[in-house]
C-alpha cells in the first residue's frame, strides 16, 4: 500500500510555482474586482490623464466612499444568501427624520441623529425578523419596505415640512460637532478629500473582519452556503440574518447621514437605483447571488471601480450614457470570472 502511494505521488503530474499562486490568487473572492480596477485605469488613464491628479482621486473616492459603505455591509449579507433593496431608501428617510427632529421639534443634531439611529435599526430588525420567520424572499421582503419608505418618506416630508427638501439644520445645537464627525474635509493639492472616505475605510476594515476572523463570519458563510444544514448543526442562522440586516441598515443611516450634514439638508427623493447599484458593486467584488462565497474587501475594490470608471468617462469626455452600458459589462465579466473562482475554489485551498 505504501509502494503504490509513492509510486502515485511520484507520477502524479506537478504544477509549478507559478501554477501554484495563480491558482491561490484566482481562490481569491476580491480578484475579480482587482483585474476591474486595473483595467478601468488601462482604459481611462492614457485618454484622461486629471484622473490621476489629486482632484481626479478626490472626486474618484468621494463617489465611491458612500457606495462602499453600503456595498460591503450588502456584501455581508449577500455571503448569507440574502438581499436588502431597502438601505438606499433608509438612507433618505433617516435623514428626513433627522432633519424634521431638529427643525419641527427643535431637537439638537445628535439626539436627533440617535433616534433616526433607532428608526433605522428598527428597520433593519423587521427585515431580518420577516426574512426569518415567513421565509419569504428577502428580494420581496425588502422591496415591501422599500416602496413603505419611499412612499411614507415623500407624504410626510410635503404633510410635515411642506416640501420635499428640508433645510436648516446649520443653527441646530452641536451642528459644528457633527460636521466635524461626518462632513469634514482635507485639501490635498487641488483634490478636496472628504471624511466619508475614513468611515468608508472603517467600515471596510470592521466588516472583513468579521467576515474572516471571527465566529460570526464562519456562521456567515454557513448559512450562505447551506442554511438549513447549519441550522441543524448548531449555528444561529436566524440571529445571524437580523444581525446582518441590522448592520445593512446602520450603513443606510451613516450614508444618510454623510449626505446630511454635507448639504445642510435633504431631498426626499428615492428611487430604485442606488439599491441595485450596493448589489452590483458586491457582486462585481466577488459575492456570488447564491451566497457562501464573497468578499467586504472585494466590494470595497467594486465601489472603487464604479467610481473611476464614472469619472473616467466624464474626463474623457464619452458620452454619460455609456457609463451605463460600460458598468453591465465589467458585471458580466465579473459573473463569469466568479464562476470560474467558484470552481477553483473547489480545488484549491484559501490557506
Amino acid at each position: 500500500m505504501i509502494a503504490e502511494r509513492l509510486s502515485h505521488a511520484a507520477t502524479a503530474p506537478r504544477r509549478s510555482a507559478g501554477r501554484r499562486l495563480l491558482d491561490r490568487l484566482l481562490a481569491r473572492p476580491s480578484v475579480g474586482a482587482l483585474l476591474g480596477v486595473g483595467l478601468v485605469l488601462l482604459i481611462f488613464a492614457p485618454q484622461a490623464p486629471g484622473l490621476l491628479s489629486t482632484g481626479g482621486l478626490a472626486t474618484v473616492l468621494d463617489v465611491a466612499a458612500p457606495l462602499g459603505i453600503g456595498g460591503v455591509a450588502v456584501a455581508l449579507l449577500l455571503v448569507a444568501g440574502q438581499f436588502d433593496l431597502s438601505i438606499g431608501v433608509v438612507a433618505v428617510s433617516s435623514s428626513l427624520l433627522t432633519a424634521l427632529l431638529v427643525t419641527e421639534l427643535g431637537l439638537g443634531i445628535w439626539p436627533a441623529l440617535a433616534v433616526s439611529l433607532v428608526a433605522a435599526l428598527g428597520v433593519g430588525a423587521v427585515n431580518g425578523l420577516l426574512v426569518v420567520i415567513t421565509e419569504l424572499p428577502s428580494f420581496l421582503v425588502t422591496l415591501a419596505t422599500f416602496l413603505v419608505l419611499q412612499g411614507g418618506s415623500l407624504a410626510v416630508a410635503t404633510a410635515v415640512a411642506g416640501s420635499s427638501r428640508v433645510t436648516g439644520l446649520a443653527q441646530a445645537p452641536g451642528w459644528e460637532s457633527a460636521v466635524a464627525v461626518f462632513g469634514a474635509t482635507a485639501q490635498l493639492g487641488e483634490g478636496r478629500f472628504r471624511v466619508s472616505l475614513v468611515w468608508w475605510v472603517l467600515a471596510t476594515a470592521l466588516t472583513s473582519w468579521l467576515l474572516w476572523r471571527t465566529r460570526f463570519g464562519s456562521s456567515v458563510f454557513a448559512t450562505g452556503g447551506a442554511g438549513r444544514a447549519a441550522r441543524e448543526l448548531g449555528v444561529p442562522v436566524w440571529r445571524t440574518t437580523v444581525l446582518l440586516f441590522l448592520g445593512t441598515a446602520a450603513a443606510g443611516w451613516l450614508i444618510g447621514t454623510l449626505g446630511l450634514v454635507r448639504l445642510g439638508g435633504v431631498q426626499v427623493d428615492p428611487a430604485l437605483g442606488a439599491e441595485i447599484e450596493f448589489i452590483i458593486v458586491a457582486v462585481i467584488g466577488g459575492c456570488l447571488l447564491t451566497g457562501g462565497y464573497g468578499s467586504t474587501v472585494g466590494a470595497a475594490l467594486g465601489a472603487l471601480l464604479y467610481g473611476i470608471a464614472r469619472e473616467g468617462i466624464a474626463l474623457a469626455g464619452w458620452d454619460p450614457r455609456w457609463f451605463q452600458a460600460f458598468l453591465g459589462s465589467l458585471l458580466l465579466v465579473a459573473l463569469l470570472l466568479n464562476g470560474v473562482v467558484r470552481r477553483r475554489l473547489g480545488r484549491v485551498p484559501l490557506s
